[in-house]
């Protein structure tokens, strides 16, 4: 058996809950539970939700453009991969929550008014795709709200990061990097759109010339 034959569906969610628990245990474990353990936390899962999301919301263009073992696997699992990335987040989600108690003034220095409703504007559509992951929900709102739900919220967390990682560039251009690789992304997304609409007229030409 293939390792990614060993990680499918709701075992390849756990071995990452599991992983991102204990890293973030070992931050805390050796940062200590408090400011600098927190801000670990969730420097951390910041970029593991980045990670798990790309992996979600690339998963079908991928295969379409680069169809393989790999991306197939991917494709597969898509759905793990976002509720994983949600696990991710919602740990990050705790971080910030325990840094604001433990710690109000680094906590109001890091933040702003701005970033809290943005970002808990983030959180409900988190919650309404996790919500929507599920079989009973798919079938109670149909394919076609289903996919319209999850592509509006897909995007719109994804237009969330651009904010997120493009805020911190002038501190620090390490930021760059995240922005760069949500760019690729997006062409990703539309190569993989131009090329399934131009599939789909080919098919419809083809289709009228043997009529």
């Amino acid at each position: 058996m293939t390792m990614t034959g060993r990680f499918e569906g709701w075992r390849a969610f756990w071995a990452m809950t599991v992983a991102l628990a204990a890293m973030s245990l070992l931050f805390l474990s050796t940062l200590g539970w408090g400011t600098e353990g927190y801000r670990m936390v969730i420097r951390a899962t910041a970029r593991t939700s980045l990670a798990l999301f790309l992996a979600a919301f690339l998963a079908s263009s991928l295969l379409r453009l680069w169809p393989g073992s790999l991306t197939r696997w991917l494709r597969r699992n898509r759905r793990y991969s976002g509720l994983s990335f949600a696990m991710s987040h919602a740990i990050h989600l705790a971080a910030i929550i325990a840094l604001a108690r433990t710690d109000p003034a680094t906590f109001a220095t890091l933040s702003s008014k701005g970033s809290i409703i943005t970002g808990s504007i983030g959180y409900v559509f988190i919650a309404m795709l996790t919500a929507t992951s599920f079989d009973r929900m798919v079938a109670l709102l149909g394919p076609r709200l289903w996919q319209r739900i999850h592509t509006i919220g897909a995007w719109t967390i994804c237009i969330f990061f651009f904010f997120t990682n493009g805020k911190r560039i002038p501190g620090s251009g390490w930021y760059m990097l995240p922005v760069a690789i949500l760019f690729a992304a997006v062409i990703v997304r539309i190569a993989a759109r131009r090329k399934k609409i131009g599939v789909t007229n080919g098919m419809t030409l083809s289709g009228s010339g043997q009529a």
